[in-house]
Protein backbone atom coordinates (compact mmCIF):
# COMPACT_ATOMS: atom_id res chain seq x y z
CA UNK A 1 0.00 0.00 0.00
CA UNK A 2 1.69 3.06 -1.19
CA UNK A 3 0.87 6.65 -2.52
CA UNK A 4 1.66 6.77 -6.40
CA UNK A 5 1.48 9.79 -8.80
CA UNK A 6 -0.40 7.67 -11.24
CA UNK A 7 -1.76 4.28 -12.14
CA UNK A 8 1.06 3.99 -14.87
CA UNK A 9 3.96 4.39 -11.44
CA UNK A 10 2.04 2.17 -9.77
CA UNK A 11 2.08 -0.58 -12.71
CA UNK A 12 5.94 -0.09 -12.83
CA UNK A 13 6.50 -0.19 -9.58
CA UNK A 14 4.53 -3.90 -9.10
CA UNK A 15 6.35 -5.24 -12.67
CA UNK A 16 9.65 -3.73 -10.76
CA UNK A 17 9.06 -5.68 -7.48
CA UNK A 18 7.58 -8.65 -8.65
CA UNK A 19 10.73 -9.14 -11.24
CA UNK A 20 13.01 -8.56 -7.73
CA UNK A 21 11.10 -10.67 -5.81
CA UNK A 22 11.08 -14.05 -8.15
CA UNK A 23 14.83 -13.47 -8.35
CA UNK A 24 15.14 -13.19 -4.07
CA UNK A 25 13.21 -16.60 -4.55
CA UNK A 26 14.91 -17.96 -6.61
CA UNK A 27 18.48 -17.36 -5.34
CA UNK A 28 16.52 -18.33 -1.93
CA UNK A 29 16.24 -22.02 -3.72
CA UNK A 30 12.74 -21.29 -3.00
CA UNK A 31 9.76 -23.41 -4.45
CA UNK A 32 7.79 -19.45 -5.12
CA UNK A 33 7.29 -17.31 -7.67
CA UNK A 34 7.39 -13.01 -7.95
CA UNK A 35 3.90 -11.95 -7.90
CA UNK A 36 3.67 -8.39 -6.08
CA UNK A 37 0.46 -7.11 -5.54
CA UNK A 38 0.23 -3.09 -5.09
CA UNK A 39 -2.94 -0.84 -3.23
CA UNK A 40 -2.80 2.60 -4.68
CA UNK A 41 -3.01 5.78 -2.85
CA UNK A 42 -3.06 9.55 -4.31
CA UNK A 43 -0.35 11.51 -2.58
CA UNK A 44 -0.84 12.51 0.62
CA UNK A 45 -3.88 10.44 0.90
CA UNK A 46 -4.29 8.57 4.54
CA UNK A 47 -7.23 6.37 5.08
CA UNK A 48 -9.34 6.18 7.74
CA UNK A 49 -9.87 2.46 9.07
CA UNK A 50 -12.83 2.00 7.38
CA UNK A 51 -11.25 2.88 3.98
CA UNK A 52 -8.43 0.96 4.96
CA UNK A 53 -10.58 -1.83 5.34
CA UNK A 54 -12.79 -1.33 2.49
CA UNK A 55 -9.67 -1.22 0.37
CA UNK A 56 -8.00 -4.25 1.98
CA UNK A 57 -11.15 -6.65 1.35
CA UNK A 58 -11.08 -5.22 -2.44
CA UNK A 59 -7.52 -6.34 -2.97
CA UNK A 60 -8.64 -9.61 -1.02
CA UNK A 61 -11.16 -9.97 -3.81
CA UNK A 62 -8.85 -9.60 -6.45
CA UNK A 63 -6.71 -12.46 -4.62
CA UNK A 64 -9.54 -14.11 -4.53
CA UNK A 65 -9.96 -14.66 -8.41
CA UNK A 66 -6.85 -15.24 -9.05
CA UNK A 67 -7.64 -18.74 -7.83
CA UNK A 68 -4.42 -19.51 -5.61
CA UNK A 69 -2.14 -18.67 -8.50
CA UNK A 70 -1.05 -15.45 -6.37
CA UNK A 71 -0.41 -15.44 -3.01
CA UNK A 72 -0.39 -12.30 -0.80
CA UNK A 73 1.70 -11.21 2.59
CA UNK A 74 2.47 -8.10 4.23
CA UNK A 75 5.40 -5.73 2.65
CA UNK A 76 5.51 -2.28 2.57
CA UNK A 77 2.38 -0.11 4.06
CA UNK A 78 0.77 -3.19 5.55
CA UNK A 79 0.99 -4.95 8.51
CA UNK A 80 0.01 -8.74 9.71
CA UNK A 81 -2.97 -7.34 11.16
CA UNK A 82 -4.10 -5.81 7.49
CA UNK A 83 -3.04 -9.69 6.09
CA UNK A 84 -5.96 -10.87 8.84
CA UNK A 85 -8.49 -8.21 7.27
CA UNK A 86 -7.84 -10.22 3.88
CA UNK A 87 -7.92 -13.20 4.91
CA UNK A 88 -11.60 -12.77 5.89
CA UNK A 89 -12.34 -12.77 1.67
CA UNK A 90 -9.29 -15.01 0.62
CA UNK A 91 -7.48 -18.27 1.84
CA UNK A 92 -4.71 -17.13 -0.47
CA UNK A 93 -2.64 -15.18 2.14
CA UNK A 94 -0.06 -15.63 4.03
CA UNK A 95 2.32 -14.12 6.89
CA UNK A 96 -1.14 -14.54 9.11
CA UNK A 97 -0.47 -14.23 13.17
CA UNK A 98 1.32 -17.39 14.54
CA UNK A 99 -1.78 -17.75 16.80
CA UNK A 100 -3.57 -18.86 13.63
CA UNK A 101 -0.66 -21.26 12.16
CA UNK A 102 0.71 -18.34 10.41
CA UNK A 103 4.31 -16.90 10.16
CA UNK A 104 3.89 -13.83 11.70
CA UNK A 105 5.18 -10.24 10.90
CA UNK A 106 8.41 -11.40 8.53
CA UNK A 107 10.15 -8.20 9.77
CA UNK A 108 12.77 -9.78 12.25
CA UNK A 109 13.49 -12.65 9.59
CA UNK A 110 14.00 -9.98 7.12
CA UNK A 111 16.59 -7.94 9.48
CA UNK A 112 18.12 -10.81 10.67
CA UNK A 113 18.74 -12.00 7.28
CA UNK A 114 20.53 -8.76 6.64
CA UNK A 115 22.89 -9.17 9.71
CA UNK A 116 23.87 -12.32 8.03
CA UNK A 117 24.55 -10.63 4.90
CA UNK A 118 26.49 -8.33 6.50
CA UNK A 119 28.66 -10.37 8.41
CA UNK A 120 29.71 -12.21 5.24
CA UNK A 121 30.14 -8.81 3.18
CA UNK A 122 32.50 -7.93 5.87
CA UNK A 123 34.09 -11.30 6.18
CA UNK A 124 35.27 -11.06 2.06
CA UNK A 125 36.49 -7.12 2.71
CA UNK A 126 38.02 -7.55 6.08
CA UNK A 127 39.00 -11.06 6.35
CA UNK A 128 36.52 -11.71 9.33
CA UNK A 129 32.65 -12.02 10.06
CA UNK A 130 33.17 -10.41 13.25
CA UNK A 131 31.11 -7.65 13.10
CA UNK A 132 32.15 -6.27 17.12
CA UNK A 133 34.11 -2.99 16.82
CA UNK A 134 33.26 -2.34 13.05
CA UNK A 135 31.33 0.72 11.63
CA UNK A 136 27.75 1.33 10.47
CA UNK A 137 25.86 3.61 8.77
CA UNK A 138 21.74 2.46 8.41
CA UNK A 139 19.84 4.40 6.64
CA UNK A 140 16.12 4.47 6.84
CA UNK A 141 14.65 3.24 10.45
CA UNK A 142 11.43 1.47 9.20
CA UNK A 143 10.38 -2.01 10.58
CA UNK A 144 13.50 -3.67 8.95
CA UNK A 145 15.85 -0.51 9.40
CA UNK A 146 14.90 -0.10 13.03
CA UNK A 147 15.34 -3.83 13.70
CA UNK A 148 18.54 -4.43 11.61
CA UNK A 149 19.88 -1.20 13.85
CA UNK A 150 19.10 -3.01 17.22
CA UNK A 151 20.74 -5.76 16.02
CA UNK A 152 24.06 -4.33 14.74
CA UNK A 153 24.57 -2.54 17.86
CA UNK A 154 23.46 -5.47 20.40
CA UNK A 155 26.79 -6.55 18.00
CA UNK A 156 28.89 -4.01 19.22
CA UNK A 157 28.66 -1.99 15.99
CA UNK A 158 29.11 1.80 16.20
CA UNK A 159 26.35 3.28 14.29
CA UNK A 160 25.31 5.94 12.16
CA UNK A 161 21.75 6.41 11.76
CA UNK A 162 19.50 8.28 8.87
CA UNK A 163 15.78 8.72 7.81
CA UNK A 164 13.86 11.52 6.05
CA UNK A 165 11.34 11.34 9.05
CA UNK A 166 13.15 13.27 11.85
CA UNK A 167 11.03 11.99 14.09
CA UNK A 168 13.22 8.82 14.04
CA UNK A 169 16.09 10.68 15.64
CA UNK A 170 14.58 9.99 18.74
CA UNK A 171 16.27 6.10 18.34
CA UNK A 172 19.48 7.75 17.92
CA UNK A 173 20.28 8.01 21.33
CA UNK A 174 18.97 4.97 22.18
CA UNK A 175 20.94 2.83 19.82
CA UNK A 176 23.94 4.59 21.09
CA UNK A 177 24.62 6.35 17.64
CA UNK A 178 25.04 9.07 15.76
CA UNK A 179 21.91 11.16 13.82
CA UNK A 180 23.12 12.26 10.41
CA UNK A 181 20.87 12.76 6.92
CA UNK A 182 20.38 10.08 4.39
CA UNK A 183 23.03 12.17 2.49
CA UNK A 184 25.41 12.52 5.25
CA UNK A 185 24.86 8.88 6.07
CA UNK A 186 25.33 7.38 3.30
CA UNK A 187 28.60 9.22 2.25
CA UNK A 188 30.16 9.10 5.68
CA UNK A 189 33.76 7.19 6.93
CA UNK A 190 32.52 3.42 7.88
CA UNK A 191 33.11 0.57 7.34
CA UNK A 192 29.57 -1.08 5.67
CA UNK A 193 26.69 1.37 3.90
CA UNK A 194 23.33 0.01 5.38
CA UNK A 195 20.84 1.12 2.93
CA UNK A 196 16.66 0.37 4.94
CA UNK A 197 14.34 2.56 2.88
CA UNK A 198 12.98 2.58 -0.60
CA UNK A 199 15.22 2.07 -3.37
CA UNK A 200 17.15 3.65 -5.80
CA UNK A 201 19.23 4.86 -3.38
CA UNK A 202 22.76 4.08 -5.46
CA UNK A 203 23.16 6.38 -8.15
CA UNK A 204 26.30 7.61 -9.85
CA UNK A 205 26.21 10.68 -7.77
CA UNK A 206 25.87 8.90 -4.43
CA UNK A 207 28.54 6.19 -4.84
CA UNK A 208 30.85 8.74 -6.01
CA UNK A 209 30.08 10.09 -2.25
CA UNK A 210 30.83 6.61 -0.55
CA UNK A 211 33.67 6.08 1.68
CA UNK A 212 32.63 2.87 2.79
CA UNK A 213 34.35 -0.25 1.28
CA UNK A 214 30.75 -2.36 1.13
CA UNK A 215 27.14 -1.91 1.01
CA UNK A 216 24.99 -4.11 2.34
CA UNK A 217 21.13 -3.25 3.22
CA UNK A 218 17.26 -4.77 3.54
CA UNK A 219 16.20 -2.03 1.21
CA UNK A 220 15.00 -3.18 -2.64
CA UNK A 221 16.09 -2.26 -5.85
CA UNK A 222 19.26 -0.12 -4.11
CA UNK A 223 20.60 0.33 -7.63
CA UNK A 224 19.31 3.35 -9.91
CA UNK A 225 20.15 1.48 -12.81
CA UNK A 226 21.77 -2.04 -13.21
CA UNK A 227 24.97 -0.42 -14.77
CA UNK A 228 25.84 1.10 -11.12
CA UNK A 229 26.74 -2.42 -10.19
CA UNK A 230 29.92 -2.13 -12.34
CA UNK A 231 30.48 1.36 -11.14
CA UNK A 232 30.59 0.44 -7.51
CA UNK A 233 32.97 -3.04 -8.18
CA UNK A 234 35.33 -0.26 -10.12
CA UNK A 235 35.34 2.09 -7.32
CA UNK A 236 36.50 -1.17 -5.26
CA UNK A 237 33.24 -1.15 -3.16
CA UNK A 238 31.63 -4.53 -2.55
CA UNK A 239 27.76 -4.60 -2.96
CA UNK A 240 25.37 -7.17 -1.61
CA UNK A 241 23.28 -7.84 -4.25
CA UNK A 242 19.78 -6.43 -2.23
CA UNK A 243 17.58 -9.63 -3.51
CA UNK A 244 20.16 -12.02 -2.26
CA UNK A 245 20.25 -9.80 1.61
CA UNK A 246 16.78 -9.33 2.11
CA UNK A 247 15.41 -12.59 1.25
CA UNK A 248 14.68 -13.54 5.33
CA UNK A 249 10.97 -12.53 5.05
CA UNK A 250 10.22 -14.53 2.16
CA UNK A 251 12.58 -17.66 3.70
CA UNK A 252 10.02 -17.13 6.61
CA UNK A 253 6.92 -17.08 4.84
CA UNK A 254 7.83 -19.93 2.91
CA UNK A 255 7.90 -22.20 5.81
CA UNK A 256 4.23 -21.89 6.07
CA UNK A 257 4.00 -23.65 2.89
CA UNK A 258 6.53 -26.95 4.13
CA UNK A 259 4.88 -30.53 5.47
CA UNK A 260 4.30 -30.24 9.06
CA UNK A 261 3.15 -26.11 8.86
CA UNK A 262 5.39 -23.11 10.26
CA UNK A 263 7.76 -23.48 12.62
CA UNK A 264 10.50 -20.42 13.60
CA UNK A 265 13.37 -22.80 14.29
CA UNK A 266 13.27 -23.78 10.58
CA UNK A 267 12.87 -20.24 9.54
CA UNK A 268 15.52 -19.44 11.36
CA UNK A 269 18.02 -21.98 10.29
CA UNK A 270 17.57 -21.23 6.49
CA UNK A 271 17.51 -17.34 6.97
CA UNK A 272 21.04 -18.09 8.26
CA UNK A 273 22.07 -20.01 5.01
CA UNK A 274 21.65 -16.01 3.45
CA UNK A 275 25.20 -15.65 4.44
CA UNK A 276 26.30 -18.56 2.54
CA UNK A 277 24.17 -17.71 -0.80
CA UNK A 278 25.95 -14.76 -0.44
CA UNK A 279 29.57 -16.00 -0.13
CA UNK A 280 28.53 -18.13 -2.91
CA UNK A 281 28.17 -15.13 -5.19
CA UNK A 282 31.04 -13.14 -4.28
CA UNK A 283 32.92 -16.28 -5.11
CA UNK A 284 31.31 -16.78 -8.20
CA UNK A 285 32.08 -12.84 -9.00
CA UNK A 286 35.37 -13.18 -8.81
CA UNK A 287 35.92 -16.78 -10.55
CA UNK A 288 34.11 -14.95 -13.53
CA UNK A 289 35.60 -11.55 -13.50
CA UNK A 290 32.08 -10.04 -12.99
CA UNK A 291 30.01 -8.71 -10.27
CA UNK A 292 28.42 -9.73 -7.61
CA UNK A 293 24.68 -8.40 -9.22
CA UNK A 294 25.61 -10.53 -12.52
CA UNK A 295 26.72 -13.15 -10.32
CA UNK A 296 23.49 -13.32 -8.11
CA UNK A 297 21.41 -13.41 -11.01
CA UNK A 298 23.14 -16.03 -13.31
CA UNK A 299 22.19 -18.28 -9.64
CA UNK A 300 18.64 -16.89 -9.79
CA UNK A 301 18.53 -17.97 -13.86
CA UNK A 302 20.07 -21.43 -13.05
CA UNK A 303 17.37 -21.96 -9.85
CA UNK A 304 14.71 -21.05 -12.36
CA UNK A 305 15.87 -23.25 -14.81
CA UNK A 306 16.31 -26.40 -12.81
Amino acid sequence: MWAYDDNRAAVRDALRLSEGMTYKSAVAGLPLGGGKGVIVLRPGEVLDSRARRAALLDFADTVERLRGSYITAEDVGTSTRDMAVIAARTRHVSGLSRRVGGSGDPSPFTAQGVVHAIEATCERVFGSPALRGRSAAVVGLGHVGLRVARLLARAGVRLVVADIDRAKREHAAALGARWATPATAIAAPVDVVVPCALGGVLDHASVAALQAPAVAGAANNQLAATEIAAVLRDRGVLWAPDFVANAGGIINISVEFERGGYAAARAKAKTREIGDTLRRVFDAADAAGTTPLDAAMALARANLAG
